[in-house]
């Protein structure tokens, strides 16, 4: 049963979650923490974490580990997990696959078109907010803190790595592993 739930959710997910990975979370939030209940608030906030630092596009990353933590957690062995790992990633990347085969033909063709042309114009703000959404979600006492110093420190490092990001365009794993450094050395 969890099988077809992690397909059915993450098939959902894949075919509504424009925008990519970031616009994804907040939606793969209100599924696995909300919904199911398949993890905890704490243990998607190491997903969104694990998922950056790993390659690969967040949302499928943030897919495969959920698939596997949701099977192990519901009592199957680590070797199911797995397979509920492939279940929950090909699930998220398969509407996309169809998808795309299907519309790049008409895409190429009807791309100037104006009725295209307003579809992207109005997707675009809704993928700003579904951004905004993921950003608002993570920032949260599971993020910053509990503490006044940890919430001060996690504060600072935000700051810190937003400048040194949007001013400064320091490489993101450089950032990463600054960021981890920090962690390891002030908390």
């Amino acid at each position: 049963m969890i099988f077809l739930q992690l397909f059915y959710t993450f098939f959902k997910i894949g075919l509504f979650g424009f925008g990519g990975g970031y616009a994804m979370l907040s939606m793969i939030q209100g599924e696995v923490v909300t919904r199911y209940e398949w993890l905890t608030s704490s243990e998607f906030t190491d997903i969104v974490a694990i998922s950056q630092m790993t390659p690969g596009p967040i949302g499928i990353n943030s897919a495969t580990y959920v698939g596997y933590t949701a099977v192990v957690n519901a009592g199957y062995s680590h070797l199911i997990g797995m397979l509920g790992s492939a279940v929950a990633t090909c699930s998220v990347v398969l509407p996309s696959f169809i998808l795309m085969i299907l519309i790049s033909k008409f895409f190429l063709k009807y791309q100037k078109h104006p009725a295209v042309v307003s579809v992207f114009d109005g997707l675009r703000p809704g993928v700003v907010g579904l951004l905004a959404s993921a950003a608002l979600v993570l920032m949260d006492g599971e993020n910053f803190g509990t503490d006044t110093y940890s919430i001060i420190i996690s504060i600072l490092i935000f700051v810190a790595v937003f400048v040194a990001s949007h001013k400064y365009k320091v490489n993101p794993i450089l950032l990463i592993v600054l960021c981890g450094v920090a962690g390891f050395l002030l908390y």
